[in-house]
């Protein structure tokens, strides 16, 4: 069951690759037809090959007086220009067939690519966070150069081998029938072990490719968290996991290769066995005279022509099978289920009031683990709505299922009476501003980092912003200002710098919904008194969602909503929550309790 499985798999994935390959098809026609002008010329080659020295035997045949040698050599240099013209013709058929087979494969994977990248683009939050990036990046990347690689010699090889087997099998059928059945009595043989090597090969590159995703998932998170990994002296227990899947990786190639070496010295073997069986049967007809020395020669470089191509199919037949195995992994990517569309006559927001309500509303990020159950809210235009709780009570989630990151299970969330799964994502979020505690700064400029939600903002609209969220004082100290380069996630950036460029990023483009987490968690404690001033600015007019764990940050808000374990336990003013001393009340007075 297995073995039909994984047979069925690999059809269906081959099945798939030629649907790329149909746009394609003027270039795949005039690959094809240079394999077969090649393979022709090289097989009229070995005639030439057997009729020049067929002359030469005439010429010093002892028995054959009256021979005018002149005649003969000028029919013998008259061969020779053929020769020279097949061959040069050959040359020019396999270099135009080598470029539009690398135009065709090039254009195959850069369609994949950016449709794997596309994908990668719709996919829903839920399956970012539920798979390693370092996975998804090997997909991407190494899974389709080593599919690349499998076509170019697929394509290049596997076409020529057949015209070449074909073409051989045509021209010994028309010098000597009973010497080409020899011939092909054998070749079964080579056929069958081709075979029995390439089912065994394709399940362990398929391993191969996911143990190799593995490496790059734990590489990608090392870079990407080595601060932390030092802090916490972690190199040893990672080097010890790098080194298991190292090890991993190591046998399950050491057998992928093992196996598919054992394909072409099988394959020659049984090569051999046919030349050999050719030149027996050839010497024993030569000598009944029924066959020349000339056609004896030609007869021989037709075997050996014949039985190369499989050699050559052997190898493609591994590297189609390493192809086959890494084009599947990127294909899963492909068909993963993109997040709901938004539907045709969804609503574009405009001149958002701030009206959100949430009824009724259950979600879980796994389904037998409930997290929130049936909460209700009801937030008015230009309303301070600040989320409070122990963590993991669901705070972020509310932000994650405001911004429609995530569906919910049950119930609704609207936006000014329109239900968010009626409104369009692009004009929802645009409708929010953001500022997380992790911060994201893509490589670029200050300038290009500060602009992204607002790309066509003046030079004053920006500086304005940079006061407002105390970061142009920062800025002027840079380099080049405005204009400093910044690496991959703020690059030399300090932590509290980083998140005064997001949020004048917020500063800058000013939605009519705001959503603050933790806002100045990395921010020092007098830079955060201005800033909370910039903030309430900002917030007046402007429904806001404020999540915070320093409660004296939100004792200003208009109401508070105290969460536990997916519910609102409380809810009110400060002062009202610490009049009722209950939850909330422990919370704060444990913050600010004298030791």
């Amino acid at each position: 069951m297995k073995g039909d499985n994984r047979n069925t798999k690999q059809k269906e994935t081959l099945i798939k690759v030629l649907r790329y390959i149909k746009p394609y098809g003027f270039l795949m026609t005039l690959t094809i037809l240079m394999a077969v002008i090649s393979v022709v010329l090289t097989l009229y080659l070995p005639i030439l090959t057997g009729d020049a020295v067929d002359r030469i035997a005439y010429i010093f045949d002892p028995s054959e007086l009256s021979v005018d040698v002149t005649m003969i050599w000028a029919g013998l240099f008259g061969i020779l220009k053929k020769m020279a013209v097949v061959v040069a013709l050959t040359a020019i058929a396999q270099w135009i067939m080598n470029i539009c087979n690398n135009q065709l494969v090039y254009n195959i994977i850069q369609d994949i690519r950016k449709k794997a990248f596309r994908r990668i683009e719709e996919l829903p939050l839920k399956y970012l966070d539920a798979h390693a990036h370092g996975d998804i990046v090997s997909r991407v990347v190494a899974d389709v150069d080593q599919f690349a690689d499998g076509l170019l010699i697929g394509f290049t090889q596997l076409f020529t081998g057949v015209v070449t087997i074909l073409g051989t099998l045509g021209f010994m059928l028309s010098v000597n029938v009973g010497i080409t059945a020899v011939v092909v009595i054998i070749t079964p043989v080579s056929l069958f072990v081709a075979s029995f090597i390439a089912k065994k090969t394709f399940r362990m590159f398929k391993l191969q490719s996911e143990t190799r995703g593995e490496q790059t998932a734990l590489i990608n998170e090392m870079i990407g968290n080595q601060k932390v990994v030092q802090s916490f002296n972690r190199e040893g227990k990672i080097l010890e996991k790098f080194d298991e899947i190292n090890g991993r990786l190591e046998k399950c190639s050491l057998r992928a290769i093992f196996f598919s070496s054992l394909t072409n010295p099988c394959t020659r073997f049984v090569n051999s066995v046919v030349y050999t069986g050719v030149g027996l049967t050839g010497a024993f007809a030569v000598l009944g005279g029924r066959l020349s020395v000339g056609q004896l020669t030609c007869f021989l470089s037709y075997a050996n022509q014949y039985t190369k191509p499989f050699n050559e199919i052997s190898g493609v037949i591994t590297e189609l099978q390493n192809a086959l195995a890494c084009a599947a992994r990127i294909f899963e990517l492909i068909e993963e289920e993109a997040q709901v569309p938004d539907k045709a006559d969804a609503v574009v927001l405009k001149d958002v009031k701030g009206n959100v309500q949430l009824k009724d509303v259950s979600f879980s990020y796994v389904p037998d683990k409930k997290l929130i159950e049936n909460l209700n809210l009801k937030v008015e235009p230009g309303q301070r709505i600040a989320i409070v709780g122990p963590t993991g009570c669901g705070k972020t989630t509310i932000i994650n299922l405001l911004m429609r990151f995530y569906d919910v299970d049950e119930g609704s969330i609207s936006v000014d009476g329109n239900g968010v799964r009626n409104i369009t994502r692009k004009s929802l979020r645009t409708s929010y501003g953001m500022v997380l505690q992790d911060t994201w700064l893509k490589r670029g400029t200050i300038w290009d980092n500060i602009v992204v939600g607002k790309p066509d903002a003046t030079k004053e609209e920006v500086v304005a912003a940079a006061k407002a969220s105390h970061a142009h004082s920062f800025i002027k100290r840079l380099p080049n200002g405005y204009e400093t380069v910044i690496g991959e996630d703020g690059g030399s950036l300090s932590g509290g710098q980083k998140q005064l460029l997001c949020i004048t990023r917020v500063m800058l483009s000013l939605p009519p919904m705001l959503i603050l987490d933790e806002a100045t968690s990395s921010i020092d404690t007098r830079t955060e008194i201005r800033i909370q001033k910039a903030f309430a600015t900002m917030m007046e007019g402007r429904t806001s969602f404020i999540v915070a764990h320093r409660l004296s940050t939100i004792q200003n808000a208009d109401v508070i909503l105290v969460m536990k374990d997916g519910h609102i336990i409380e809810q009110g003013s400060h002062r009202e929550l610490l009049a009722k001393k209950g939850f909330y009340a422990q919370l704060y007075n444990s913050q600010f309790a004298i030791a």
